[in-house]
């Protein structure tokens, strides 16, 4: 069996039948993805990259961008992620907006875009789809699942649903659990904001041009909260100038992501909590936090490794020195991309 050539553009993957954990049965699902790299006759050098919450697999892409960082500083030949050795995959989430299945997509019932019907998932739902392309790709056991964000909440659900499939875990700025009164407002916050907007009509907004204003605005706070200001600073001084390039960058990301993704994910993380399956944990973990991140501080981090520790897990924590908050782990790559080569070497 020869190995698989490099593949840099995006690809898709079909299954019929996928039973949701709610018992819902989705007649088909599609899976978008992109890989880097060659995967190997044995399939044994295969790394999933689990992407943020509104990114996708353009996150690995040599001249891809995403509001959380892009990580083509960590994944790409001679990087941490080193596709001279590694075969990356980065699958696009359940009901995201980068070429897989959600709200917009056709509901074969109906013939009409699914919308505010699309069935609630889990991340538990999101990886089980990612373990089916795997399984399509004939790749039985992964070298390293590696993500930032909420593809850290993937990362660590895959170490504790499919304990045998990798051997390395790296979960970054992230956490093991989201507090229920957390992920409850995110799901009231977004729906209380795209409600307002007048083409909303309950989510059903696909025949009425969309609800793009109310997605920039949203956009536009979400980016001020991982830390857009600080990056821009680095090359702007006019408060002006600076809010134009954060609403420029916003509206571009609200004209490729579906509102309804934004609440299909949100209320995903209802009830994620891994935290008391820390003991089925049989992979290395590498957990990583940036100084500034507000949404994951870093005095979280003694609770996790001292849960991770307890329940036997061989895990060690590291903390990124930036002043980019929750973009910190794609545009100040350089910064932990050394810890990160040493821990998949040690793999």
């Amino acid at each position: 069996m020869t190995a698989q050539p490099l593949l840099a553009d995006a690809k898709s993957f079909s299954a019929r039948d996928y039973r949701l954990q709610s018992g819902v049965v989705m007649p088909e699902i599609t899976i978008g993805y992109a890989t880097l790299g060659m995967l190997a006759p044995d399939r044994g050098n295969a790394v999933l990259i689990t992407h943020g919450n509104t990114s996708g697999p353009q996150m690995i892409d040599p001249g891809g961008s995403t509001g959380e960082g892009s990580w083509n500083g960590l994944v790409g030949p001679g990087k941490a992620v080193d596709t001279n050795r590694y075969f990356a995959i980065c699958p696009n989430m359940l009901g995201s907006s980068y070429g897989s299945t959600n709200a917009a997509s056709i509901d074969p019932a109906t013939g009409k875009p699914y919308g505010p019907r699309f069935p609630d998932i889990t991340v538990s739902d999101i990886v089980g789809t990612q373990r089916l392309l795997l399984d399509h790709l004939g790749i039985d056991k992964l070298v390293a699942i590696v993500g930032p964000s909420y593809g850290g909440f993937q990362a660590f659900q895959w170490a504790v649903n499919y304990p045998d499939a990798m051997k390395g875990v790296a979960a970054v700025v992230t956490s093991p659990r989201l507090p229920p009164e957390r992920s409850d407002a995110n799901v009231a916050r977004l729906l209380g904001s795209l409600s307002k907007d007048a083409k909303w009509n309950g989510g059903d907004y696909y025949d009425r041009g969309g609800v793009v204003e109310s997605m920039t605005q949203i956009r536009i706070a979400t980016l001020k909260t991982y830390g857009i200001e600080t990056r821009l600073q680095a090359t702007m001084s006019d408060p002006g100038e600076i809010e134009a390039a954060i609403r420029d960058e916003a509206s571009r990301w609200a004209e490729g992501f579906d509102a309804n993704s934004l609440i299909i994910l949100a209320k995903a993380l209802r009830g994620f909590d891994v935290t008391a399956q820390f003991g089925q944990i049989k992979s290395k973990v590498l957990f990583v936090l940036s100084r500034t991140d507000k949404l994951f501080p870093p005095d979280i981090a003694p609770g996790v490794m001292q849960g991770l520790k307890a329940a036997g897990v061989d895990a060690d924590y590291f903390l990124l020195d930036s002043e980019l908050g929750h973009s910190a782990s794609g545009l100040d790559a350089h910064k932990w991309a050394p810890r990160l080569k040493h821990f998949m070497d040690g793999l």
